[in-house]
């Protein structure tokens, strides 16, 4: 049970608030029954969340090639969020926001009532002890279902975390059968060689805090955004992946494959650093053009 000082967090469930142990959605919704719907996570630094219009601008980009309507705009679903938040304890909470296709009578085909959720969670920060020596990954070759959408198909996902976990790795990453590297289940991927920063821009889903790293690398790299082969990890001096609640995760191997020496890289150490320095600062110095 998520609780803010022995409490239930409040939800917003369409237009209501509800503590989490009581929140509810029918049992024929579209999101339930056939997966149809899309979600953005967000957390907030302090009590600020970080990217929030970046994310939601990803979601109605997402509900668009899904072909979901939704009714709300970007200042509507910001200004529920807001709420949410301000009937909670928002300090250090991750965001979840889900939309759906709402109640079918049919239980296929939307009916113009599209489900909207905010839902908070206390963040969960992985060790120091990660991000000083390094985590690792495994290879998984099993294409996401459309995966410049953020839906809520994350079968491929669970299957590959479920993988990753059993293998002591932090992700999963999704690599082809010719070789060709896109991301992990639920992060961006970059390797280092020289003053190179690559990350794949093809079939990923464009991370936020992807976005906010090559801003801040921008004047540090040579930044190409391109395929990355299996084989070129040989060939890496430092690895790292992105998202909200990882940041910045330095990655020292990848199956038997040994990444640089084998130790977290002065690079990426210093886009962390740089990471943290940003979110700290009131406003944000990152995702200023989302």
């Amino acid at each position: 049970m998520n609780s803010v000082n022995g409490h239930d967090y409040l939800y917003y469930v369409n237009g209501n608030f509800a503590p989490a142990s009581q929140a509810s959605l029918r049992l024929d919704d579209l999101g339930l029954v056939r997966g149809y719907g899309v979600f953005e996570v967000l957390r907030t630094y302090g009590v600020r969340p970080f990217g929030l219009r970046a994310h939601l601008e990803r979601m109605q980009r997402s509900a668009a090639q899904i072909e979901l309507d939704l009714p709300w705009s970007l200042a509507e679903i910001e200004a529920i969020v807001e709420e949410t938040l301000a009937r909670n304890d928002p300090t250090d909470v991750t965001i979840r926001i889900i939309a759906t296709g709402g109640a079918s009578s049919s239980f296929l085909m939307p009916e113009g009532r599209p489900s909207l959720l905010v839902m908070l969670a206390a963040v969960k920060p992985y060790p120091e002890e990660m991000y000083r020596r390094g985590a690792t990954l495994i290879t998984y070759d099993c294409p996401r279902f459309m995966p410049t959408v953020k839906s809520l198909n994350y079968i491929t996902a669970i299957i590959g975390q479920r993988r990753a976990k059993a293998a002591g790795a932090i992700e999963a990453l999704h690599c082809d059968a010719q070789g060709v590297i896109s991301e992990c289940t639920t992060s961006n991927f970059f390797i280092v060689r020289g003053d190179q920063l690559i990350t794949p821009s093809v079939d990923v889903l464009p991370g936020v805090t992807r976005a906010a790293v090559l801003e801040l690398a921008g004047d540090l790299f040579e930044i190409h955004e391109r395929s990355i082969h299996r084989s070129e990890l040989a060939l890496a001096e430092e690895a790292f992946i992105t998202s909200t609640t990882k940041e910045i995760m330095p990655i020292v191997r990848i199956d038997d494959q040994v990444i640089g020496d084998g130790a977290v890289g002065v690079h990426t150490q210093r886009l962390l650093h740089l990471f943290r320095s940003a979110v700290a600062q009131d406003p944000f110095p990152v995702l200023t053009h989302s």
